[in-house]
């Protein structure tokens, strides 16, 4: 007989292996004057009408990673209408290797030299200098409807898309991506002045291609991880509701990387670079680089590229592929599974696709925070998962 206790230490035992927030305090937030949330590991479901707020809920959990959040907006925008233009998002998280407090927000005073005050962020209370401290704590992936457009969107979307999911399991690569576009800038910048030689320009460029070819490699080297875990999943369950699909890169880059080292890639960019000078000041951009890859995503069973399937077949394709990716982190990352922000998960997913899902998450013990305007489209996770109501500018446990 296993007695009560036994169960109860085998409860505490898998929360403590989960990543998944406790507690979760909002101020001044979007529209929220102040919210608290108390919560336990399992999935968090949002139900509310639309406009009642349910995104903004997953907006502040986004925040609790490196980066600007799921809707990448501008700081002050995420203050509450009417109030000092103040704001803060508060939490404590357990994660791998034990549980933080994390806050983080913007202050209402202007700096001292008259810019815009900056992003706060403390964890266990010491100040940090940005939000990139967070990837030693919190790794988390999102959709949301904007999403849904993916594959049929530009191949920047694609791009970022493919970068967020790398940072889970490879905090360096926002790094990477950042330098490079900086020093990108500042050679288009010498450029447009006319500049075609000089140290400086050459030392940019020396910059560019040691950060886009290491950029470049991350995302071989991801993309062909993400294959390996989606032919695994192809095998275990041949019937998935969840197509398996092909994924791989496309760009000059990429090709080049496939067949010869990265260091010799690295040196032909180099000297690229060098040679279209005259070409990209002409453009006013660089034409050349990781910055102009795509990801090519098919349908496996029916070998169709994913932009030309249906609406229902692209949601069914992008959530294979998170899924994969949740697979892929939580390997990774000691098996802890990434936290999931799941805005409208349901739209355009059929009663047995959402039911699969559900169990998927599941599965993956990732806290996985949906939304949603139909309760019931959530009713196989009854039992299972938090229910909360948000409904002009509150947030309320349903049951």
């Amino acid at each position: 007989m296993v007695s009560a206790t036994t169960h109860e230490a085998s409860a505490e035992e898998q929360a403590a292996s989960r990543l998944w927030v406790e507690r979760l305090s909002l101020t001044g937030f979007r529209t929220y004057a102040s919210a608290a949330l108390e919560l336990g590991p399992e999935p968090v479901v949002l139900t509310g009408p639309n406009g009642s707020g349910k995104t903004n809920v997953l907006e502040a959990v986004s925040l609790l990673a490196p980066g600007q959040g799921l809707r990448q907006a501008p700081l002050a925008d995420l203050a509450k209408t009417g109030g000092d233009g103040s704001w803060s998002v508060a939490a404590r998280v357990h994660t791998a290797v034990g549980p933080v407090t994390i806050g983080t927000g913007r202050t209402a005073t202007e700096r001292y030299d008259n810019r815009p005050a900056a992003r706060l962020v403390r964890i266990d209370g010491e100040p940090k200098s940005g939000s990139g401290a967070l990837a030693d704590y919190v790794e988390m992936v999102w959709i949301t409807p904007a999403t849904d457009g993916l594959f049929t969107g530009p191949a920047s979307e694609r791009r970022r898309f493919l970068d967020r999911l790398i940072v889970c399991f490879d905090t360096g690569h926002r790094t990477r991506a950042n330098r490079f576009e900086r020093a990108m800038a500042q050679r288009n910048r010498l450029l447009s002045d006319g500049v075609t030689r000089s140290a400086e320009l050459d030392g940019f460029e020396l910059v560019m291609a040691e950060m886009g070819i290491a950029m470049a490699a991350a995302r071989a080297e991801a993309v062909a991880a993400l294959g390996a875990v989606i032919a695994a999943r192809r095998t275990r369950d041949p019937e998935s509701p969840f197509p398996w699909s092909d994924v791989a890169l496309e760009g000059a880059v990429d090709a080049d990387l496939a067949t010869r080292p990265a260091v010799d890639v690295e040196d032909a960019y180099a000297r690229r670079l060098r040679e279209v000078r005259e070409r990209d000041r002409g453009a006013g951009r660089a034409l050349d680089g990781p910055h102009r890859s795509d990801l090519a995503v098919a349908h496996g069973p029916k070998q169709t590229a994913a932009r030309l399937c249906s609406t229902g077949e692209q949601k069914a394709l992008l959530m294979g592929l998170l899924l994969a990716h949740a697979e892929l982190v939580t390997a990774r990352r000691d098996s802890v599974a990434p936290m999931m922000l799941l805005d409208e998960v349901t739209a355009h997913l059929d009663g047995d696709r959402r039911a699969a899902l559900f169990e998927e998450l599941l599965r993956l013990g990732t806290q996985a925070w949906m939304t949603g305007t139909d309760r019931d489209a959530f009713s196989s996770l009854a039992g299972r998962a938090q229910f909360w109501r948000v409904s002009d500018g509150f947030v309320t446990r349903a049951g």
